[in-house]
């Protein structure tokens, strides 16, 4: 299983008949690249043990080479993953305010079956709401954490995944017409950059959503608690309408709320 390998045809992305629990609490080892510089290393491949709910830790990995042998293991002493547990809220409210929030956000992208659809820093609920309610001829998943990619991947082996930076997913794997900027404050690059990149990359027409089910005052304090993922804010409407008109994007819904935040935008 390669996560960042390239599927070039499949057809709708839909839910397994029976969704598998997640992924921490799964038996089966998983595999994928390991890749420096977040480019594939086709020739190796890492096993992870299921995972903690806090992924910073020391363990040992097995090399596994091609045929599958282990040839040799490495200890590295940190591994670090960083924290991104406060993506996946725990929706106790008696009417599902939380995932109402969250499907509001998906219906904003007007998914269809041929859709080609890109998640930057999407949570694994949201991933799976999108495989769940809204099947697409292709679903991408930028992420900067290996250990969330590798638990999409180990449900959903037709999803694609990257690791990294969204501006360096590669676009010859692009072509999209629906974007989710889910997370946009853990992007280290600014606001020009990714949406000069999501030019490069979109099909006339694209919609591209910016979003956040509990709105600006909790990036505010997700930003307090976790300052080395949380790198900047929610833009602006001002800031917003000024970046995108540089790059031919049409802002077509803003909702700044204390509890919502959403931006829909069009691709020209």
């Amino acid at each position: 299983m390669n996560i960042t390998r390239s599927i070039s045809s499949f057809g709708p992305v839909r839910p397994p008949s029976l969704v598998s629990q997640p992924c921490l609490n799964s038996l089966p080892l998983f595999s994928f690249s390991l890749i420096p510089n977040m480019h594939v290393c086709p020739s190796h491949l890492v096993k992870f043990p299921p995972t903690s709910p806090n992924p910073t830790c020391t363990r040992r990995f097995p090399i596994i080479a091609a045929n599958q042998e282990a040839v040799s293991e490495v200890e590295f002493e940190e591994f670090l993953d960083k924290d991104w547990s406060f993506l996946e809220f725990d929706d106790t409210d008696t009417d599902g305010e939380h995932m109402q929030k969250i499907d509001r956000i998906i219906s904003a992208g007007n998914i269809k079956e041929t859709s080609k659809v890109l998640v930057s820093v999407g949570s694994e609920a949201f991933v799976d709401r999108i495989v769940c309610s809204s099947p697409c001829e292709q679903l991408f998943v930028a992420h900067d954490s290996l250990l969330i990619l590798a638990c999409i991947k180990e449900r959903y082996d037709k999803v694609k995944c990257w690791q990294g930076e969204l501006i360096d997913v590669p676009e010859k794997w692009t072509a999209f017409d629906v974007v989710y900027l889910y997370f946009l404050p853990a992007l280290s690059s600014e606001l020009d950059q990714v949406l000069a990149a999501l030019a490069k990359r979109c099909l006339p027409g694209a919609r591209v959503v910016i979003s956040h089910p509990h709105g600006r005052e909790a990036v505010e304090e997700q930003k307090q608690q976790y300052p080395d993922v949380v790198v900047s804010n929610l833009p602006e409407k001002m800031t917003l309408q000024t970046t995108m008109a540089n790059h031919s994007f049409q802002l077509l819904e803003f909702v700044d709320e204390p509890g919502f935040y959403l931006a829909v935008m069009r691709f020209d």
